[in-house]
């Protein structure tokens, strides 16, 4: 734990607070947004705390969408309202209910969470190369039975401290912040349903992501594929020539798909198939993938070889045995971003600099929030929070992170409150 004389620092309050708030989101019921009503009480949540720090016009829908803003500084108020947007809707990937976070002061070695079953859940430096950059710094863990919600409460946390700076030392310059915070991100909705014209932002920033220093305004172009296998069934006892099993050709299809490009072989600017669900008999089985790419033709080009490997089969086994369905779900955001829209990269570049970071260039590996509003006229790259081991009861973020993302944002707007910020609009 930090010692004691030492003064927690109102991100850091933040942080633990909202944490404990449980608001996963749930994949099995994507046809509500939100997902969960557990996410209502995290929307609520948050209204009272915009509220509180002196925000204006702040709502809190029937979605679980939060919205809010605060008036430009004097001088910046011709300047255009810059929007900052979070999720507030935990993974479904690891238990998030009960979440327990505590301060660990790391010594080096590996970093413990917390003893689960009498072993210790914990991250060792071969896992995560940058613990070496946090020997002596505080940590925030959970205890090891729960992921700890940084992604993305985290941003969360981070944007309401940046809020909470504003309001107390007016001086500090910027344009009108515009804040969303949105739902059922981590299952493909995010801010699907966010009126932005209502809102009125220009352009924006979404604060999501892990290790300091990552910006990111290019992101996978992603969709969902569903292959469907209809067998012919008889009595396997007179099966011959005539039974077409579901399995077996739903096995044959997986084994089509270049097996070099699945997930676990691939980084950076690769691209993946990646199989996410099975179900079925022998009579029918439903395969369920994602498709994931940067660029647009290679993105294309892999719904094309789902539909070669469909047509294959089908010459073999009959027509309509096997037929495969996309759902969009996502596009790169670069496609989107034009030359007024540079000063989003350079002005984050430089920000991250001012405080002491050496921003890297990341193509982000999933997709934003920023993706979608992006492709909705809403300008929208990706600056990082400072956290590791997501979607994992390992997660962890560092104190001092927290701390240097609130100090990066106060930097960051004071950029579009120059007098030059207007150009575009």
């Amino acid at each position: 734990m930090p010692s004691k004389e030492a003064a927690v620092s109102d991100v850091l309050e933040r942080f633990m607070r909202y944490v404990q708030v449980d608001s996963q989101s749930d994949p099995d019921n994507m046809d509500v947004t939100p997902s969960t009503p557990r996410q209502h009480e995290m929307a609520r949540y948050l209204g009272d705390e915009l509220r509180e720090i002196g925000c204006v016009d702040v709502a809190v829908d029937e979605h679980a969408y939060v919205t809010g803003a605060l008036p430009a500084s004097a001088g910046a108020e011709k300047c255009p309202a810059l929007l900052l947007c979070a999720h507030i809707d935990s993974s479904p990937d690891a238990p998030a209910a009960g979440v327990r976070p505590h301060v660990v002061h790391y010594e080096g070695g590996p970093l413990v969470a917390g003893i689960v079953d009498g072993e210790p859940v914990q991250t060792t430096p071969d896992q995560v190369p940058d613990l070496a950059q946090f020997v002596g710094q505080d940590i925030v863990c959970s205890d090891g039975t729960t992921l700890l919600s940084a992604d993305d409460k985290a941003g969360v946390a981070e944007i309401c401290a940046l809020l909470a700076r504003l309001v107390a030392n007016p001086e500090l310059p910027h344009p009108a912040i515009k804040v969303a915070f949105v739902p059922d991100e981590e299952i493909g909705h995010g801010a699907e349903l966010l009126d932005i014209e209502a809102l009125g932002a220009r352009w924006g920033y979404t604060v999501d992501g892990e290790a300091l220093g990552e910006f990111n305004y290019e992101c996978f172009s992603a969709c969902e594929a569903t292959v469907v296998v209809r067998g012919v069934m008889v009595h396997p006892g007179s099966a011959k020539d005539v039974m077409v099993n579901a399995i077996t050709v739903a096995s044959e299809f997986q084994q089509l798909v270049p097996a070099f490009e699945r997930p676990e072989h691939t980084e950076g600017r690769e691209g993946f198939y990646h199989p996410t669900d099975i179900e079925g008999t022998a009579s029918d089985v439903t395969l369920s993938y994602i498709l994931r790419d940067f660029d647009a033709a290679d993105f294309d080009a892999r719904k094309e070889t789902f539909r070669a490997i469909a047509a294959f089969l089908n010459d073999r086994y009959g027509e309509g045995t096997v037929t495969v369905s996309f759902r969009e779900q996502y596009r790169n955001m670069a496609e989107k971003f034009g030359p007024e829209d540079q000063r989003l990269i350079d002005y984050a570049l430089e920000a991250n600099r001012e405080v002491g970071i050496e921003p890297v260039l990341v193509p982000a590996r999933g997709g934003t929030d920023g993706a979608q509003l992006t492709f909705r006229g809403l300008p929208c790259p990706n600056i990082a929070t400072g956290g590791y081991n997501a979607h994992s009861v390992r997660e962890f973020v560092p104190v001092r992170s927290l701390e240097l993302t609130v100090d990066l944002l106060e930097r960051l707007v004071a950029k579009f409150a120059a007098d030059d910020a207007g150009m575009g609009a």
